[in-house]
């Protein structure tokens, strides 16, 4: 039989409906067409089509003026790109039943004080992330949830602010404490959602710097980490995150937080994670609130999976512990001029006196940390160091993880210190966050690469995985100072 396509009879005219049926066929063919050329794109598809939103606070005019209202990225039916530097405000909320007036009726005659999910009470952590489309960096700032500064009028720790206005009183608390930076947008998540994003994405491989072990029955908070590298599901994640029992309290936790994320944004922000957003966002979505739109939350992702590792800048609010007599509530004093200095450098708000982050060879205080196993190696960089003028250097505790590159770290947000250390070595890479020993503006932790520049005769112990080892950056290397007031929670 021979069908002939080409009939040159006239079609009768269909009714109108079946045209509108037939565009509206043709056009989600379109959408699903080109949707289908990017995993991306269909990504987005998918969640712009989810019927549930991400927001679940309704902020108040008042409250909207707080952030800046203007758009921070394009895309249509493409990967949404960013458009401009975008200020994110990261809230990590921790709420037992206890701290609620209404609890929900689960967690009621339980025997304990379970953790409860909610967005509504103090915030655990705090975290400014700029995303720097112009510089392709992105710089997060940890602030300690003890500092001390104003909220709604009230000298306290800033960690009230959310549960005394919520995400708008904390975003103006951070801005005015940081000396007006902007706040574009915010995210709060609860502790319980944190867990079940590390599960999402796989699980994380990362460095626990200490055995932990720690035990609250009344919150039926239960830590037990062995020192090492190993690969932590959600909730081994969340105890690590939450471990607070040694000299530095809340400090060293937010060490550990920032070598936590690195080790997140290495392993598991690559474009396969942007295209699994709408699974990763369904399985957190009754733990997380943000004023951020879908398109805009992929821009950021597939902003930062394209980040280059040395371009993740990791900072925290420059400050010192408050008076270690235990009968004084203990706070993270702020410094004016360190953060004025920070925010100049890293925020692009001008200070009329600040003149640079550079410092003169002898003023850079240097903490050298050895990973070989070999004693004499930190003393041979001293000396090194010494010759080019670096005189302000000491020798702290050794770093147990073995590595095979050595970390020049940047404590204090001092980059063009580091790379004037880096040029003068030979060796290692730069990184600028504050998992270092906190009296320092430097921090090198000596990897096996130092060894034949140093002339070291004597070899070092092997690094099974070098690859593993350089993709987890390590918490918490400080001395030993007598403890100071700190809650453990």
């Amino acid at each position: 039989m021979t069908l002939n396509v080409f009939n040159s009879s006239p079609s009768p005219t269909p009714p109108p409906e079946q045209v509108q049926h037939r565009r509206w066929l043709w056009l989600t063919l379109g959408i699903v067409g080109v949707a289908a050329i990017s995993a991306t794109a269909g990504a987005l598809l998918a969640v712009s089509m989810s019927s549930q939103p991400l927001a679940q606070r309704h902020l108040t005019s008042e409250e909207a003026k707080v952030f800046n209202q203007g758009e921070i990225s394009s895309g249509d039916l493409q990967l949404p790109v960013l458009t401009r530097p975008v200020n994110i405000l990261i809230l990590g909320t921790k709420v037992l039943s206890s701290d609620v007036a209404n609890p929900p009726s689960s967690s009621k005659n339980l025997g304990y004080e379970p953790t409860i999910n909610s967005l509504e009470g103090l915030s655990d952590t705090l975290l400014l992330l700029r995303f720097d489309p112009a510089n392709q960096k992105l710089i997060a700032l940890s602030i300690p949830r003890d500092t001390r500064t104003l909220v709604a009028g009230r000298l306290t720790k800033i960690n009230e602010a959310n549960a005394v206005g919520g995400p708008a009183s904390a975003a103006k608390a951070v801005s005015d404490l940081l000396g007006g930076v902007g706040i574009d947008r915010y995210v709060r998540i609860n502790v319980l959602g944190v867990g079940k994003l590390v599960d999402a994405l796989g699980g994380v491989t990362t460095y626990v710097p200490q055995d932990m072990r720690y035990q609250d029955d009344t919150q039926h908070l239960y830590i037990n980490l062995k020192k090492g590298e190993q690969h932590l599901n959600g909730d081994q994640a969340l105890q690590l995150l939450r471990f607070r029992h040694d000299q530095y309290g809340d400090i060293g936790r937010i060490q550990r937080q920032q070598m936590l994320m690195r080790s997140l944004m290495e392993q598991t922000l690559k474009p396969a994670t942007v295209a699994k957003l709408p699974q990763i966002l369904a399985v957190i979505q009754s733990n997380i609130d943000t004023n951020l739109s879908i398109e805009e939350l992929i821009a950021l992702t597939g902003f930062a999976a394209k980040t280059d590792r040395a371009k993740v800048q990791m900072l925290m609010v420059p400050g010192d512990f408050s008076s270690s007599d235990q009968s004084e509530t203990s706070y993270w004093l702020p410094s004016e001029d360190k953060i004025t200095a920070l925010v100049s450098h890293y925020f692009d708000i001008p200070a009329p006196d600040y003149a640079g982050d550079s410092l003169s060879a002898p003023l850079v205080r240097i903490a050298l940390q050895d990973s070989t196993g070999q004693t004499e190696l930190a003393q041979a960089t001293l000396k090194s160091l010494g010759e080019d003028g670096y005189s302000n250097t000491f020798v702290d505790n050794p770093w147990s993880q073995p590595l095979a590159k050595t970390r020049i770290i940047v404590q204090q947000g001092n980059a063009s210190a580091g790379e004037a250390i880096h040029k003068v070595l030979g060796f290692g890479e730069v990184l600028t966050e504050s998992t270092g020993n906190l009296e320092s503006d430097i921090t090198i932790r000596l990897g096996q690469d130092a060894l034949p520049v140093l002339g070291s005769e004597t070899s070092a112990p092997a690094v099974e995985n070098p690859e593993a080892t350089e993709s987890a950056s390590p918490a918490n290397a400080l001395p030993s100072p007598s403890p100071l007031p700190m809650n453990v929670q």
